[in-house]
Parts: C-alpha cells; sequence; structure tokens
C-alpha cells in the first residue's frame, strides 16, 4: 500500500518516513510520562528503550505488505502524533484497526479527532475497506471523547484485549461502516450532523470494567 499525503486545513496526516526518526524520539522523549500509560507492550518481554528506526522499519513493511497504513500527524510544520492503521484485511471482511497517539502539548486541539475522521474516509472512499474499528481502555477518556464526537458505535468490552504498559488491560471496542457515513465521515463531523449517542458504554460494562479479572 502506498502511504497518501492527507490535507485539512488543521492539519496534514501523511506516511511516516525514516527522516521522521529524530522527531518521532524527540517527541516520545519529552512527553514520556503522558504516553507511557497506554503504550502497546508484549508479555514475558522486559520493557526496553524503544529503537524508533526498527519500529518505523516494520510500519513500512506492514504499509508494503498492505496489512498497516503510518501515518504521522503534522501542524505548522511540527510532528504532533502518529496515527497506525493494523491488521488491514480485503476480501469479505474488508475491516482495519486504529490506533494513535498525540503529544501531551498537543492534546485537546482536535487533532487526534480529525486525524481519525480523515484516515477512516481515506480507507473507507478510497481504498474501499467497509469496517473502522477502534478499541480504547475505560480509564483514556480523551479516546472516549473522540469516538464520540465522530459517532463511532460502542460494540462491547474485551476482557485483557491487549497488552498495555506491562499488563494485559480490558478495551472497550467502538466501529463505523462505510454505509454509516456515506458522504464522509469528515463532512459529517464539521456539519455538527453526527448522531447523539453512538459510543454511549452501558453501565454494566462500566461495572465490569471497574472490576477486572483477578
Amino acid at each position: 500500500m502506498s502511504l497518501p499525503t492527507l490535507r485539512h486545513p488543521s492539519l496534514v496526516l501523511r506516511g511516516v518516513r525514516m527522516r521522521d526518526a529524530k522527531d518521532m524520539e524527540k517527541a516520545l522523549s519529552q512527553h514520556r510520562a503522558w504516553l507511557e500509560p497506554w503504550e502497546a507492550t508484549t508479555p514475558l518481554i522486559r520493557l526496553a528503550p524503544a529503537d524508533t528506526k526498527a519500529s518505523i522499519r516494520g510500519l513500512l513493511k506492514a504499509a508494503k505488505d498492505g496489512t498497516g497504513l503510518p501515518l504521522v500527524m503534522i501542524s505548522e510544520r511540527q510532528l504532533v502524533g502518529q496515527l497506525n492503521v493494523s491488521q488491514i484485511t480485503y476480501g469479505s471482511l474488508s475491516s482495519a484497526n486504529l490506533g494513535y497517539w498525540v503529544t501531551e502539548s498537543a492534546a485537546g486541539q482536535g487533532f487526534t479527532t480529525l486525524a481519525v475522521a480523515m484516515a477512516t474516509d481515506y480507507l473507507f472512499f478510497e481504498k474501499g475497506l467497509h469496517r473502522m474499528e477502534v478499541c480504547i481502555r475505560p480509564e483514556n477518556t480523551a479516546s472516549l471523547r473522540v469516538v464520540a464526537k465522530l459517532g463511532f458505535r460502542y460494540e462491547g468490552l474485551r476482557r485483557r484485549y491487549i497488552h498495555i504498559n506491562g499488563k494485559w488491560a480490558d478495551h472497550f471496542c467502538f466501529a463505523l461502516v462505510q454505509e454509516e457515513v456515506r458522504g464522509g465521515i469528515v463532512k459529517r463531523f464539521e456539519e455538527g450532523r453526527v448522531p447523539g449517542g453512538l459510543a454511549a458504554i452501558p453501565e454494566l460494562d462500566w461495572v465490569k470494567a471497574r472490576n477486572p479479572l483477578a
């Protein structure tokens, strides 16, 4: 899969490059305390200093294989975050999973919401995917606001779904299918036409999330 450059007056979303390693390392280092609680880890492997260049090589390989779409968020020529689409599958499923991080200094400015919308529109209407999924930890209130603002539907609680910051963590699952946003998710959001309540989480699932499995 070739890496696109997606443009909006507020944000540029483009494919990651090897020369982004220095800026990514700087952002990850400066915002370590902010980002660490949400970082995916690998079970049975001790945490080690991140190798940004190796990470980028892996992301680019996934893009070449057609299973990933690694993008960086650029605002005013500064790297403010990263959005990674993984598990891209075509055929009868035509689905993908989406994850992201943003620097603490850029948080609250709408970059993540816009990036998720832009990437979803690209994959739905230019690459032909049918379903986009986002999984979020119950503690991540900022990300829960993102899916609510964009009208992702809540689909359920996934127990110990992803290994995060050294332990298995529960996640809430949200999704959209192409038919729900025929005119585009960016346009629907900017025109204020997002239906309310789609991302609402049932109280029973909140109770379960507050009482993790022993």
